[in-house]
């Protein structure tokens, strides 16, 4: 069984459920419990009282249990009739009370599914290759690495509390279809002559301020995958503004360095990564120069597609805005089961299709799609749009309305549509891409949608450039003009990327002049958004957590000890004690100057001169800064005297003497959850509200 069929946990639902009733008690404050509910995969809405549960599918993988498991939970707990399937290849379900998201949790987790680390300051769900070990282009069936890195990193403590959240793509082949150039982190599979690899890129991203990745690796070896990615995260970890969330991305860090200096930060990082992970087991694949046939893109592919396993097909579904109701749930199940197919998969455009459909099955296939309301993709329908001001409390315009009014036409151009800059349907990506605003218009606010042209994050690709901002009301005759554009200007076979790419962006202004201009006597013709009866408003609603929350910076510390502790165990073990030593001291330094910083102290790199400033501000408890000083001695031992014996008698003592400092922590602020941060269960003494500590130790 693939460690991606089961990812569920219950002791951190149960958890979870622990810090839902201290909530509703008013036990716990809201800052502290929406941390926790959004590392749950538990997003606000703007209704209040009910909330998005977002379903973590890497690589967008289901089967018919886990597609069965979903309808029902939508079903029984939802007051919403669909789910809907996101641009990372998620599945949400809307509109379910506070009270009963552990439920939720608990009867996905039944199915094998988990929503852990789909919200939150986390590494997002892991998109992949559409096609994944089916299409015949591929080196490598790239599944293999998403379960090892999905394995390696969900619940590690390196990624529990990241300064922003982080987005990670893997692609079979130099095609790129999972679209790395928009990512935190991309690898990309690659030949090198005889040699088979990655290549890995780092710094995309789209939403505020969009930024292509830059290449931090033209080839590495399989062997070194999670060394490399666990470096590009450290290196968002350590250098990324934990205080200033709307620039805390990764992105804005190669703004900072530069793209040479971003790179030499991560090579700092990968020696030490490298060294740390050297006995780790790695995913492997089974690599081949595939075949140079059709690019089947980024999503769904838009026909009937053959596999590279003969007589086999990939069957393609078109999800009208991503939406899917329990009958069309239940009803996908059953092809999954009546025709024996092995997975159904969601797609970075909202759609999704089967795999491994015999020739002679297609016909009846598509006839049980009918019956379900689905088909096959057309010309036109790839329009991909967010939720918008249907329940996200960021969202500015009616994507959901608009999205269904928008076509690509008869070039089937692909169309994207977010409600906020935010950019949650990838409009900087789309052939043209739109997201919402208002603008001051004699004196009244007008809804806009913010257009862009000719983007592509796959191989070979860029980023959409902006064009004019053109009102909402008139956002329908926008794109079929430059529709109508592309068609009689284009020239032979040439795609709209390329095309727009020529235009440039002076030919849009131009073209969409009087669209973008309001005269007063027009002012009424353009107040109101896409089925609103009102007059055009920004609701406040206290912002979106789309950036998650601030973090208590002590809770921060004790994870990033968590991770020093595994660099330092997995040092030891292989007898790099001089290595290991030195993270059993960055741990002491932490953990010493994160627990005299919450009390008013102040920070020192030296482990004597912290152990001194600890006994001056926690007198009470001398013995903890005695133990700090006497581990400032042990850790400056010669390198030639360390041994076995000696680490495994300090790193004993360092453990305790964690668990002692957590304990004060913990009875300092009883909110404080470190469950996961800690080496052992603290002693019943120590538990808090928030925290219970007998499932501390919660598998990483």
């Amino acid at each position: 069984m693939s460690y991606l069929d089961n990812l569920a946990n219950d002791e951190e639902i149960d958890l979870y459920a622990q810090s839902v009733q201290e909530y509703v008690d008013l036990n716990m404050d809201v800052a502290r419990f929406t941390a926790g509910r959004l590392q749950m995969g538990i997003y606000g809405q703007r209704q209040e009282g009910v909330h998005m549960v977002r379903i973590k599918l890497p690589g967008g993988r289901l089967t018919a249990r886990k597609l069965k498991t979903i309808a029902s939970a939508l079903e029984t707990y939802s007051r919403h009739d669909v789910v809907h399937i996101t641009t990372r290849q998620d599945i949400q379900m809307h509109y379910v009370p506070l009270e009963q998201t552990p439920a939720v949790l608990r009867h996905l987790a039944a199915g094998g599914l988990t929503t852990r680390e789909a919200c939150g300051n986390t590494i997002r769900n892991i998109t992949t290759c559409p096609l994944a070990g089916v299409c015949p282009r591929e080196h490598v069936d790239v599944t293999k690495h998403l379960e090892g890195t999905v394995e390696h990193l969900l619940r590690n403590p390196l990624t529990q509390q990241m300064p922003r959240k982080f987005k990670i793509s893997l692609s079979a082949c130099e095609s790129d279809c999972a679209q790395g150039m928009m990512h935190d982190l991309g690898v990309i599979a690659v030949r090198d002559g005889d040699r088979f690899g990655f290549k890995v890129v780092a710094g995309g991203g789209l939403g505020h301020k969009p930024h292509e990745a830059i290449v931090i690796e033209e080839f590495i070896e399989e062997k070194d995958l999670l060394s490399v990615m666990e470096a590009v995260i450290q290196v968002h970890n350590r250098y990324s503004d934990r205080r200033k969330r709307a620039k805390s991305r990764i992105k804005f860090l190669v703004d900072k360095f530069g793209p040479e200096g971003f790179v030499e930060k991560y090579r700092e990082e990968l020696v030490r990564t490298t060294s740390a992970l050297a006995t780790l087991d790695y995913p492997k694949g089974e690599w081949s120069a595939g075949a140079d046939t059709e690019v089947p893109g980024l999503g769904a592919p838009r026909h009937i597609f053959a596999q590279k396993q003969p007589g086999y097909y990939v069957f393609p579904i078109s999800v009208p805005m991503g939406n899917l109701n329990v009958e069309q749930l239940r009803g996908l199940a059953n092809i999954c089961e009546t025709f024996e197919l092995p997975d159904i998969r969601t797609t970075q455009d909202q759609n999704m299709f089967f795999t491994s459909v015999p020739e002679a099955s297609i016909e009846t296939l598509r006839g049980a799609l009918a019956a379900l309301g689905l088909g096959e993709p057309k010309a036109g329908d790839d329009v991909v749009a967010c939720p918008g001001t249907s329940t996200c409390r960021l969202g500015i315009t009616s994507s959901t309305i608009v999205g269904p009014k928008l076509s690509g036409g008869k070039h089937d151009l692909k169309i994207r549509v977010s409600g906020c800059h935010n950019g949650c349907a990838q409009p900087e990506a789309g052939d043209i891409g739109i997201y919402g605003e208002g603008k001051r218009m004699h004196g009244k606010l007008v809804p806009h949608y913010q257009l862009h042209f000719g983007g592509n994050a796959m191989a070979r690709g860029a980023l959409a450039f902006k064009g004019p901002s053109i009102p909402t009301a008139r956002i329908e005759e926008a794109v079929e003009r430059v529709q109508s554009a592309f068609a009689t200007d284009r020239e032979s076979g040439e795609t709209f990327f390329s095309w727009a790419h020529r235009m440039e962006s002076a030919y849009f202004t131009d073209l969409l002049a009087d669209l973008v201009e309001v005269k007063p006597e027009e002012l009424a013709s353009v107040l109101r958004d896409h089925g609103n009866n009102n007059d055009f408003k920004v609701l406040q609603l206290g912002g979106g957590e789309c950036a998650g929350v601030s973090q208590i910076k002590i809770g921060t510390i004790f994870f990033e000890a968590a991770h020093e502790r595994n660099y330092r165990d997995a040092l030891k073990f292989q007898t790099k004690f001089a290595d290991s030593v030195k993270c059993a001291e960055e741990i002491a330094r932490l953990i010493g100057q994160g627990v005299t910083e919450m009390l008013g102290g102040l920070k020192h790199d030296d482990l004597t001169a912290q152990a001194e400033e600890l006994l001056r501000v926690l007198p009470a408890k001398a013995y903890l800064s005695r133990q700090l000083a006497r581990f400032a001695e042990d850790f400056a031992s010669p390198a030639e005297e360390l041994n076995d014996a000696h680490l495994t008698e300090w790193f004993s003592r360092l453990d305790a003497w964690t668990m002692e400092v957590a304990e004060f922590c913990l009875d300092f602020d009883r909110q404080l959850d470190l469950a996961g941060a800690l080496p052992s269960p603290l002693p019943a003494s120590a538990r808090s509200p928030a925290f219970d500590p007998a499932k501390s130790s919660v598998t990483i």
